[in-house]
């Protein structure tokens, strides 16, 4: 780590919270579905099991961006940006359902917009040292 290194915003400590959390709630969902798939009795064992890997698999993304995000490196932000923009596909689709899944669809857009907000913000960008289109070179 660099002596030259701006200090971390609390925006961007907490655009890596949020992406910690999504994380965690993919490997968690993951979890579940491979010790449902293993020791449960779901309609297709397989699919439960390759549900449940896959998710931990994607769950890994968040997580290592997150990292990244505390550590200041720019390459996370990419990775962040997508998982926020994916998380808005199930709350789209949780939204349009019925019942107890409303709720849960409307916490999952509340974390991915927030996400997105904090991703961009330009004390965000600053710290991670990612320049807008338009600026140029010092040197």
């Amino acid at each position: 780590m660099s002596t030259d290194q701006t200090p971390r915003p609390v925006r961007l400590t907490a655009a890596a919270a949020v992406s910690g959390l999504e994380g965690l709630a993919l490997v968690a969902g993951g979890v579940y579905l491979l010790v449902m798939g293993l020791l449960g009795r779901p309609d297709s064992p397989t699919q439960a099991e390759t549900g449940g890997v896959t998710l931990i698999a994607l769950g890994a993304i968040p997580l290592i961006a997150a990292r990244g995000l505390l550590r200041q490196r720019s390459w996370s932000r990419g990775p962040a940006l997508i998982t926020h923009l994916m998380a808005l596909i199930p709350a789209w689709t949780l939204l349009r359902s019925s019942g107890a899944l409303i709720p849960l669809g409307i916490v999952t857009a509340i974390v991915a917009v927030a996400g997105l907000v904090l991703l961009v913000n330009p004390a965000t960008t600053e710290a991670l040292g990612i320049r807008g289109p338009g600026a140029h070179d010092a040197s």
